[in-house]
């Protein structure tokens, strides 16, 4: 066996010992086999809410602690086919397959590590704009919104429309959903910017070249009320409202939506969604602690990234992507690079390579270094 694959063996066992230290693995476990304890409880489902929530932390721990068991296994008896190797070639396949099956492994839950927030392991609120291009920008923001969906499906994460106001010619002037999986903030939350779109309009006559954007937010769902204090009589300005669009009489002739404002940061949320004025005031309410949560990472990162010089500014504001469909087609990452040549396939919910690379992006120095912007 050649000497190559011993040093890999030994480097893999090393960052096997790191990634079981960064990702409290012999914590995690435990944790586990207490949420199974739990579980078996007779009256577990008694409480459904409370045995949803119970589960979505169950997954997201198996998430990690299934395949760190299965790198840890096998890392341990790296050295034992290697002996093997030694005296018989014929395993010298197994070998090589063996160390580069694990490397692979070991470099996705190495990303998993870089997701230590406080609210990377929550469920994402996303909420999506249409911002310039008119019609277009309507269409390209409805575009969005079914490619997260796409995304959410392929990973089994559940996607549950919060609100949506549809445009009147095409597409949606705005939508807020949610996403719960495993990871699915720490995962979600490098799509907030500005997102553009370059393409033959399909709403212009002349076939002409139109550019739109779609903005979108995300944010953490806040399962611990405490953890954001919020006076909802003192701090919160509310009002309700017709809800507009489709819906029937009722969402029409009733005032059951709800706009919320808070006095000290500015940030309104609106939900029209549900019939009730009291399912969309819980609504509101938990996206507003959403925003609020948001607000709180950005501001640590900020101070924790403070001492690097030059740090490009990234938030709902910034442009981060742009897709092309004309003259040829590709999406493009403008702080991280990461590029795809396929336009359709990224639209069907392709999409982890971008978020893959801005966790790495964000890894180098607070993201120091952006992307040739792309002008075409």
């Amino acid at each position: 066996m050649e000497t190559e694959w011993y040093s890999r063996t030994t480097a893999l066992q090393q960052r096997v010992a790191q990634l079981r230290d960064s990702l409290d693995y012999d914590n995690k476990l435990k944790k586990v086999a207490e949420i199974n304890e739990r579980m078996a409880a007779p009256d577990f489902w008694n409480n459904q809410e409370k045995a949803r929530e119970v589960m979505g932390k169950f997954k997201a721990l198996l998430a990690v602690t299934k395949p760190l068991e299965e790198v840890v296994r096998g890392a341990g008896d790296l050295p034992g086919l290697l002996e093997m190797a030694e005296s018989d070639n014929s395993f010298d396949g197994e070998v090589i397959t063996e160390v580069e099956r694990l490397e692979k492994l070991v470099e996705e839950l190495e990303l998993k590590a870089l997701l230590n927030g406080p609210h990377d392991s929550a469920n994402a609120i996303m909420s999506i704009y249409a911002r310039d291009g008119g019609t277009d920008a309507n269409d390209w923001a409805e575009m969005l919104m079914r490619m997260y969906m796409q995304y959410a499906a392929k990973n089994e994460f559940e996607f549950v429309v919060m609100d949506r106001l549809d445009n009147e010619q095409a597409g949606i002037n705005h939508a807020t959903v949610m996403i719960k999986g495993p990871m699915a903030y720490g995962y979600l939350k490098g799509e907030t910017g500005l997102h553009r779109l370059v393409r033959i309009s399909p709403f212009n006559s002349e076939g002409k070249r139109q550019t739109s954007f779609a903005a979108i937010d995300v944010s953490p769902e806040v399962e611990d009320e405490a953890e954001i204090v919020v006076d909802w009589a003192k701090d919160v300005r509310e009002e309700t409202m017709r809800a507009g669009g489709a819906g029937g009489q009722h969402v029409n002739k009733t005032e059951s939506a709800i706009r919320l404002l808070h006095y000290e940061t500015g940030i309104e949320v609106k939900c029209q969604n549900e019939r009730s004025q009291h399912q969309n005031r819980a609504l509101a309410r938990k996206m507003m602690l959403a925003r609020l949560a948001r607000l709180a990472d950005e501001k640590r990162e900020a101070e924790s990234a403070a001492q690097y010089k030059g740090k490009v500014k990234v938030g709902f504001g910034s442009q981060i992507r742009n897709y092309f469909l004309h003259p040829d087609q590709r999406v493009k990452d403008q702080r991280t690079g990461y590029l795809m040549n396929n336009f359709h396939q990224v639209m069907d919910g392709n999409i982890q390579g971008f978020m893959d690379s801005y966790l790495r992006w964000r890894m180098k120095e607070g993201g120091g270094e952006v992307a040739a912007d792309d002008e075409e």
